[in-house]
């Protein structure tokens, strides 16, 4: 948040300098290549600042007037803000805090964790796989602090090292988020910033994902492996008593009760629900574009999908008998503490605002188009995520770095004759993989924190996979982008 206020200044100043211009819009309104021509912004002094004072409420429920394009709390016109994705990740923050309340989702990857504790293979790519599905159609990154407590006394009891735990955690959630098919809060609100529909390019992402986890498991399975059998090449090193555990001391964790399965289903149902929703069927299933949807296609967007989590919160609390003041105040309490990451979307949707008023966006659009322009749509893509990489270091937040890149990023791809989705690809592929390591993150830091693990060591552990992923992640986006 600190980051984007200091950037909406820096913006804001620079609006005085960068000279003000715009591209003709189709019916559509999408940006027309070859047509950007400078223009005068019509704004003084005293407007400007009253965009910036107002950029944060321009953020969350701007409209933009129809005929003059400017973007004003009390205008008429369409919705410029980002008040349905604020909504949506507060309604999706309640849901996910009412299934941990239940203790059911813990308590099932505990079960997994000690069933499996005597087949260590099997334990650790089961246990990536889990977080990883649950990185991809959710963004599971902050919860796994809470796992350190069981992975790693396994992971010794089985041999292992420290840094086997913390690859366990960190790549198995993280190369789930950063293969997200559906995660609200990277592709959803990517894909609500592009104007485009959250299952848009989830073929691609779904392929990508299932390779992509396939790599991560395999290396650490085969560091683990190295380690158990040399212990001498362990890149983390073992403190006192790390090697005296034992699989079969280790402490079993209670039985699922039927609650805890019901509740399970339940969580398994909603998002299988969500998918269902909001992927366009007819396109996914016969590869063009604008075929007619199907029948039985919701087309769901923000809207709705922030009343199916809202439903689903209160389904989900019942079925685990909660009484009614625990789920009300579980409910509330997960919307608070998912208040940030909502404030950090509205946040960069209000430096958006600043551009677009004073008619900067389609300048720096320009001045981009200018260096992809007579590219191939693969080099386009990879493009793309090159420039991402500095942007996520900047701004760790997917949410707020989506909201603020993609205004900006989209129109490339209608120049480059590329998908919107394939940018959408390009872009939350960039953010998880600069995620994967970088120090400013809580999950990377916190995880080796938790794990006694020097960061400087999980650096040596991870750059080899780091660059087989960037150079997979290039591969799978020139394929995408050369398909569309």
């Amino acid at each position: 948040m600190t980051v984007l206020a200091v950037v909406t200044l820096a913006v804001w100043l620079l609006a005085f300098l960068v000279p003000s211009g715009q591209y003709d819009r189709d019916r559509s309104g999408a940006p027309v290549e070859g047509t950007y021509h400078r223009v005068d912004s019509g704004q003084s002094f005293v407007d400007r600042l009253n965009d910036l004072f107002l950029a944060p409420v321009n953020g969350l429920y701007g409209i933009q007037d129809e005929k003059t394009s400017l973007v004003a709390p009390d205008n008429v016109g369409a919705l410029y803000g980002s008040a349905g994705v604020f909504l949506f990740v507060l309604a999706i923050g309640a849901f996910i805090t009412v299934v941990f309340a239940t203790g059911a989702l813990d308590r099932g990857i505990g079960r997994l964790a000690h069933r499996l504790r005597e087949r260590g293979a099997l334990l650790i790519a089961g246990v990536m796989a889990v977080f990883s599905v649950l990185g991809t159609v959710e963004g599971f990154a902050e919860e796994t602090l809470g796992f350190y407590g069981l992975i790693v006394p396994l992971m010794l009891a089985l041999g292992y090292d420290r840094m086997t735990a913390v690859g366990v955690i960190i790549l198995g959630a993280g190369v789930g988020v950063l293969c997200s098919t559906v995660n609200p809060f990277a592709t959803g609100v990517a894909s609500s910033a592009a104007g485009i529909s959250l299952g848009n390019g989830i073929v691609l992402r779904f392929v990508m994902w299932f390779v992509l986890t396939g790599v991560t498991v395999a290396y650490v399975i085969r560091y683990a492996k190295r380690v158990r059998k040399e212990p001498g090449r362990s890149l983390s090193g073992f403190l006192p008593g790390d090697r005296e555990q034992s699989a079969t001391e280790a402490e079993e964790v209670p039985e699922l009760t039927r609650l805890h399965k019901a509740v399970l289903v339940a969580t398994a149902l909603v998002f299988a629900f969500m998918i269902f929703s909001v992927v366009p069927w007819s396109s996914a299933l016969t590869g063009k574009a604008d075929a007619r949807p199907y029948g039985f296609e919701l087309g769901w967007s923000f809207p709705q999908l922030a009343a199916l989590f809202l439903c689903a919160a209160v389904v989900v609390g019942l079925v685990a008998r909660m009484e009614e003041q625990r789920l009300s105040s579980t409910i509330i309490q997960g919307a608070a503490d998912f208040v940030s990451p909502a404030l950090v979307i509205l946040l960069a949707r209000g430096v958006t605002t600043i551009m677009n008023n004073s008619k900067i966006t389609d300048t720096v659009l320009h001045s981009i188009e200018g260096v992809v322009k007579g590219t191939s749509s693969g080099l386009f893509a990879v493009i793309v995520f090159l420039v991402n990489l500095p942007l996520a270091f900047l701004i760790p937040s997917t949410s707020g770095h989506a909201t603020l890149a993609m205004p900006i990023l989209a129109p490339l791809a209608d120049f480059a004759g590329v998908s919107r989705a394939v940018v959408v690809t390009a872009w939350q592929a960039a953010s998880g993989w600069m995620n994967l390591w970088v120090p400013t993150t809580a999950v990377t830091i916190g995880g080796v924190a938790l794990a006694k693990v020097g960061y400087d060591r999980y650096l040596r552990f991870v750059w080899p996979l780091l660059a087989a992923l960037a150079v997979l992640v290039c591969g799978f986006l020139a394929l995408g982008a050369a398909l569309t």
